[in-house]
């Protein structure tokens, strides 16, 4: 389960609301906490929690949050040889809002992230190279997102690619994904095409699929069943039933669970059933990566569920 991870490391300032602030209002918070997040590292810590073996590519600025975000990777069992240091801006930084309702707004001032260059990627080649699958969000420079799947491509490595937040930029169809995992609102805005209504424009969507040299699109869709779309295939498969508590990185949970079992072997509808429940699980405590479960307690979810985990590399 050889995994590479390119991605965003941030520090989470996170503030507990009664309601969301609506344009020019403010609000008081009930509660504020500091918590380690980004999407590319909330993905890692999720695969490395579901037993992969993780790299981490990424950049921090030379700072005190820096470094301990570096030590914190390590101290799950990521490899994080990759992460490099700048000194032209500080480390990351998100501010999220969550609400009583566990809905959540969230705004990131990119600071090292920004510094992520193609060069930096290019040096890190060989981990990319070697790897079983080649994990990517768009919280860093497009112009890197788009070089390191360029090498991965070249390498045959399959790249599975979380496009949020959504923007402009990256060259659809130009390279290949594996797959893309997206939800509804993305998946959306990709293809133009309504989700809700995709069973019955499924031969537009696998068009579409092809014309973007796509094997595979993932559509998360909270506690609604997950959507999992081929050029041969169609499938609807059940979320976990939860009562949620904070919602802040379950797409991070979801997708590092999905890329961990498919760079162990697993089959595509065993991995998801995997991402299902880690995503769901994700939700039931506050924070991104505190909230992660591990395998042992996704695969005691899937048995709540009357599923029987998956065997390794099934």
């Amino acid at each position: 389960m050889r995994l590479v991870v390119i991605g965003s490391l941030n520090v989470d300032y996170i503030a507990s609301v009664k309601r969301l602030p609506g344009p020019g209002e403010t609000v008081a918070a009930t509660g504020l906490i500091r918590r380690f997040g980004g999407k590319g590292a909330n993905q890692a810590v999720a695969a490395a929690r579901q037993g992969a073996s993780v790299s981490m590519i990424a950049c921090v600025g030379n700072d005190d949050a820096g470094r301990s975000y570096c030590s914190r990777l390590r101290a799950e069992g990521i490899n994080a040889a990759g992460v490099t240091a700048t000194n032209r801006a500080m480390t990351g930084t998100a501010l999220i809002a969550v609400d009583q309702a566990a809905e959540n707004s969230i705004i990131v001032a990119a600071g090292a992230n920004g510094e992520l260059t193609p060069a930096a990627i290019r040096a890190q080649e060989d981990q990319i190279r070697s790897a079983s699958m080649l994990l990517l969000q768009f919280e860093i420079p497009m112009p890197t997102v788009i070089e390191a799947v360029r090498i991965a491509n070249k390498a045959s490595i399959p790249v599975a690619l979380n496009p949020s937040p959504l923007r402009d930029g990256f060259p659809w169809g130009k390279w290949e994904l594996d797959t893309l995992i997206a939800n509804a609102g993305e998946a959306q805005a990709i293809f133009g095409l309504p989700v809700e209504r995709l069973p019955k424009t499924l031969a537009r969507w696998q068009k579409t699929l092809v014309r973007r040299r796509i094997s595979r699109l993932i559509i998360t869709r909270g506690a609604q069943s997950t959507l999992c779309l081929s050029a041969a295939d169609y499938l609807e498969i059940p979320t976990l039933k939860v009562k949620p508590v904070d919602t802040v990185g379950a797409g991070d949970a979801f997708a590092g669970a999905f890329a961990a079992h498919r760079a162990g072997g697993s089959e595509v509808l065993d991995a998801i059933r995997y991402a299902n429940c880690a995503g769901a699980m994700a939700t039931l405590k506050a924070g991104a990566q505190e909230a992660i479960p591990n395998r042992k307690l996704t695969e005691r979810s899937l048995l709540t569920k009357g599923q029987r985990p998956p065997r390794p590399n099934a």
